[in-house]
């Protein structure tokens, strides 16, 4: 009999900072033909950061529905899940913790992805084919206000990660959150159910598929923003002795040695790190 495919995963995780804990998180089906990416954010008037208690909580539903829901489509999974965390913490619109969100499962013949957010899903074929799945919808906001291109010539400059360039954070973080989860905004899991709706799906014949990627934006700013790697690359360097936490050990250093951010403008000095490499297997009894 031939069991149906699944994934040999390999990860790689690093927080960003030594007096915090990861806000992402990597979660997989116990039959292993499913896996869950999120990166928490928290709210900017948390006391402590619950990005990452809103993360591994979906995380969690999210796997539970797709253990049980096996024929339901990736984006009402993500839409049912947020609206139970949203009705069972009492969770409000742009007062709550969120996270993006990548799905990546074996269905049938078919590999299927939905991505929310700004963390990447990237499809290696054997044939050295590249698709990189992901939602700039954010991004493209981002890069149409002014702080955006002011932070990044201030960090170039030399001034560092000062008072002056939190300040233009604060109002880049204004500025999004008139933007969220609204029509012709960005849309990331929150407190509104229909941002599950609005994912970013995309599918492969799974014969097709030698490697998948899955990284939070903590990894691809290596690939998008510094130019150090590209994902051939990465996906290389992920079936290495090393494997992907090589790769998430080498951005982070990457970062610390440019402290001030003039080399690689940035936010923060590092973000919090996940990357998955997701081979296609299939057993035959």
């Amino acid at each position: 009999m031939t069991t149906p495919a699944l994934f040999d995963v390999q990860t790689g995780e690093r927080a960003g900072r030594t007096d915090r804990p990861s806000e992402d998180r990597i979660l997989s089906t116990p039959s292993g033909d499913a896996v869950v990416v999120l990166d928490g954010v928290s709210t900017l008037s948390d006391d402590k950061p619950r990005g990452g208690w809103y993360a591994e909580t979906l995380g969690r539903l999210l796997i539970d529905r797709l253990t049980t829901g096996a024929d339901a489509e990736l984006p009402e999974i993500l839409h049912d899940a947020i609206a139970e965390i949203t009705r069972a913490y009492g969770l409000s619109p742009g007062a709550s913790p969120a996270a993006t969100v990548s799905i990546v499962r074996v269905r049938g013949q078919q590999v299927e992805a939905a991505v929310l957010g700004d963390s990447p899903v990237v499809v290696i074929g054997h044939d050295g084919y590249e698709d990189v799945h992901t939602d700039t919808r954010l991004a493209t906001l981002v890069e149409s206000w002014p702080q955006a291109a002011l932070y990044r010539r201030r960090l170039a400059d030399g001034t560092g990660f000062d008072d002056q360039h939190r300040q233009l954070l604060r109002e880049l973080r204004d500025e999004q959150m008139a933007w969220i989860n609204e029509p012709g905004g960005y849309w990331v899991a929150e407190a509104v159910p229909e941002a599950g709706h609005q994912a970013r799906t995309a599918s492969w014949p799974l014969a097709d598929v030698a490697q998948i990627l899955i990284a939070t934006d903590g990894v691809s700013s290596a690939v998008d923003d510094y130019r150090l790697y590209t994902w051939p690359k990465i996906a290389a360097a992920c079936r290495t002795k090393g494997g992907p936490q090589a790769v998430v050990d080498d951005v982070h250093l990457i970062e610390q040695r440019d402290p001030n951010g003039r080399a690689f403008p940035r936010y923060k000095l590092s973000d919090d790190k996940v990357l998955a490499s997701l081979a296609p297997v299939r057993s035959d009894e």
